[in-house]
């Protein structure tokens, strides 16, 4: 079925049908026919339990709870949405969307040699992987041969075993030891991360990388409940689902700021669609959500060049870029290597058919011939989130105390600002230019070594900050908000006779080089003023990007096309 997402001018229909469609997701507003739709729907109160009788008068069927976010999963007839959304005790309704996902000489480019030599390598410390399943492998196992896989847990009914591989090839980047590729001929120890580090699966893609929305909130709450059992203090999810709302509306977002103020580091793959033009930004404003939400750590995705040393290391043309759409949050917030990364193989993968995918046994034995069936290669931002959470599992080894915001403050503060400020990409005889933007790279390239070597605390909530256009100088600005580390530096540094304090200055945390000479008239420093992208007006101006039109009428972009990034995950770039 086609889905409309035209929007209808408010001054055409009367105030009480444009409030009902205010609470309706851009999806459901125009949607038509007779069938039941999947939906979350979100409660403004607290009584979630008491909801469903009085949602039964519509003919819908309450299919879960959803208590994490104060809502529930339903069923709902098309036509009882206009109905369900002018309940005055419902907040928001939206689809339940459809999610999917998204080591050598990843671990070297980010110093996690360092970690190593030091006695770090994640132990005690619990790491949940929601994604396809993780399977069984020795290089998850401890040195007393026991799996390190604490629990599993699937929400697709098809069993806690990962039958399309992404989810164990991400464990292998946060975990895993290498154990098979240490051998008498071996030349490579293909090892994660935190290679002693506690993983919990939840199993919420299926064979074919999909699976729902509120399936994803189910786990996130259960993660937060056995936070303690299980020492969770980080959660990766190498997934996401395009932004068709405000992240103060969005279930997914919502969620994930929950398990962060439950004191769990999350972090979130950026999105792979770095590529897509369709809306003439050149892949700017194509964050995924949960990424988009400024409380999270969203990570984009560098290329090794398969070499250990990050000299020559550069940006993909497909990581995405932001500002977020419609909420312009500054994101990513940190890049790590995510092109070409070898890491675990599931069984069940290498009976599919990619063997560009496959690596010789030689690429780490000496003496071996033939494919290997330990490990394999993926590309994308999933496997760059899977580096950040293995050096956020690092620095909680080292230093328990370290909170969500203390961990995504100093990550960003001590990354790597040398990435190549303009490269040029060649991969399938397309050519692609990517520059080392504040937008493109966020705060810079992860560096272990520097997060593990500094001290700082940051104060206040590390909320990644709002992007504005100042209309007389065509520059972007962070907006001043003194809850944050950054925003209360800025802040004290304007106040008269203040005394300079450059600790968590957003030109320190984001480097000098993303910041253009001059400041608009609210103070905070112009980014890329003069650049030629930002006088774009699809960027910030009335386009289909930031404005009411084609953003939700080409339903091609919220298909199963490039955005979910499967070129790069299953080939890669040069």
């Amino acid at each position: 079925m086609k889905r409309s997402f035209l929007l209808v001018m408010a001054v055409l229909i009367p105030t009480v049908l444009f409030a009902q469609g205010a609470k309706l997701a851009p999806e459901l507003q125009r949607a038509s026919g007779t069938q039941m739709v999947p939906v979350i729907v979100q409660y403004k109160s607290t009584t979630v339990t008491a909801q469903p009788s009085t949602m039964l008068l519509r003919g819908v069927t309450v299919t879960g709870q959803l208590g994490l976010i104060n809502g529930v999963r339903a069923l709902v007839p098309v036509g009882s949405l206009a109905g369900l959304a002018s309940d005055p005790n419902v907040a928001y309704v939206s689809p339940d969307r459809l999610v999917r996902g998204r080591l050598n000489n990843a671990t070297a480019g980010v110093l996690a040699n360092y970690a190593w030599g030091i006695g770090l390598s994640g132990s005690n410390v619990g790491v949940a992987v929601i994604d396809s399943g993780i399977h069984e492998a020795d290089d998850i196992k401890s040195a007393t041969g026991n799996s390190r896989i604490l629990a599993s847990f699937d929400y697709t009914g098809e069993g806690s075993d990962d039958f399309y591989g992404h989810g164990t090839h991400v464990a292998g980047i946060i975990g895993g030891n290498g154990i098979a590729s240490r051998c008498a001929t071996c030349s490579v120890t293909i090892q994660g991360i935190a290679p002693n580090v506690n993983l919990i699966s939840f199993k919420v893609l299926n064979r074919q990388g999909e699976g729902m929305e509120s399936a994803v909130i189910q786990a996130i709450q259960a993660a937060i409940q056995l936070k303690a059992t299980y020492n969770i203090r980080v959660m990766n999810l190498s997934l996401g689902h395009p932004v068709f709302e405000s992240y103060k509306q969005d279930p997914l977002c919502l969620a994930v700021e929950q398990a962060w103020k439950a004191g769990i580091v999350v972090v979130v793959a950026a999105g792979n669609g770095g590529r897509d033009d369709t809306f003439g930004t050149a892949g700017y404003g194509m964050i995924e959500s949960p990424g988009n939400d400024p409380y999270v750590i969203t990570v984009g995705a560098t290329n090794s060049k398969a070499t250990p040393d990050r000299g020559d290391d550069v940006m993909t043309s497909y990581s995405a870029k932001g500002p977020s759409a419609i909420d312009h949050i500054v994101k990513p917030d940190i890049v790590a290597p995510g092109n070409r990364v070898v890491s675990l193989a599931a069984p069940a993968w290498l009976e599919m058919t990619y063997p560009q995918n496959q690596i010789p046994l030689s690429y780490y034995e000496i003496d071996g011939t033939g494919l290997s069936t330990d490990y394999f290669v993926l590309s994308g931002t999933s496997m760059s989130s899977a580096v950040v959470s293995g050096a956020a599992a690092l620095m909680l080894q080292q230093d328990p105390a370290l909170t969500p915001d203390h961990i995504k403050a100093r990550l960003m503060k001590t990354a790597y600002k040398g990435l190549p400020r303009v490269v040029t990409i060649t991969d399938n005889d397309a050519t692609y230019t990517v520059q080392a933007d504040i937008f493109t790279v966020g705060a810079g390239y992860l560096d272990v070594q520097g997060a593990l070597l500094n001290k700082d605390k940051a104060q206040g909530v590390a909320k990644s900050p709002v992007a504005a256009l100042d209309t007389t100088s065509g520059g972007a600005y962070f907006v001043v908000d003194t809850q944050t580390p950054w925003g209360k530096a800025a802040y004290s540094n304007r106040m008269p006779g203040a005394t300079s304090s450059p600790t968590w200055e957003a030109t320190t945390v984001w480097g000098p080089a993303a910041f253009a000479s001059g400041a608009p008239p609210s103070g905070s420093s112009a980014m890329w003023g003069s650049s030629a992208m930002w006088g774009n007006s699809a960027m910030w101006g009335n386009s289909a990007m930031w404005g009411n039109s084609a953003m939700w009428g080409n339903s091609a972009m919220w298909g199963n096309s490039a955005m979910w990034g499967n070129q790069a995950m299953f080939s890669g770039e040069n």
